[in-house]
């Protein structure tokens, strides 16, 4: 894990790395991942009062004002998918987590509805069952 400075790792963001979209990934990438027996988790970065209204209890929660305190909790060695209501908190974390040296982190695009889809009675239950 090498941690990078902002002006280096911005250098870094050319065309080769947003047309590949390298930096995000959809609910239906990481439902597809955990299908494949893939370890992957959910990191919630929403405010404590959006988490106890709309809670999501199989992702971690680390508010992204306490994310500077707390960063070393988020996995290392998993695809760790950051989650935000609206996407801004994400895109901060992401970078934030980048200039940690955590290579592995990617903003979940969808927001709710993303979620909401993947965790449908349907394919909550192909998931569920491994399939």
């Amino acid at each position: 894990m090498v941690t990078r400075d902002f002006d280096t790792w911005l250098e870094g963001l050319n065309l080769g790395f947003w047309g590949t979209g390298q930096h995000k990934i959809t609910a239906a990438q990481l439902s597809e991942k955990w299908r494949n027996g893939e370890q992957a988790v959910v990191l919630d970065t929403r405010s404590p009062e959006e988490a106890q209204y709309v809670n999501l209890p199989f992702a971690p929660h680390i508010p992204i004002a306490e994310l500077p305190h707390r960063w070393q909790e988020v996995p290392k060695d998993v695809a760790v998918a950051i989650f935000c209501s609206s996407g801004v908190r994400s895109a901060i974390a992401y970078a934030y987590l980048q200039l940690k040296g955590l290579a592995n982190v990617r903003i979940l695009e969808g927001n709710y509805e993303g979620l909401v889809m993947e965790f449908a009675p349907g394919k909550l239950k192909k998931l569920l069952e491994g399939k």
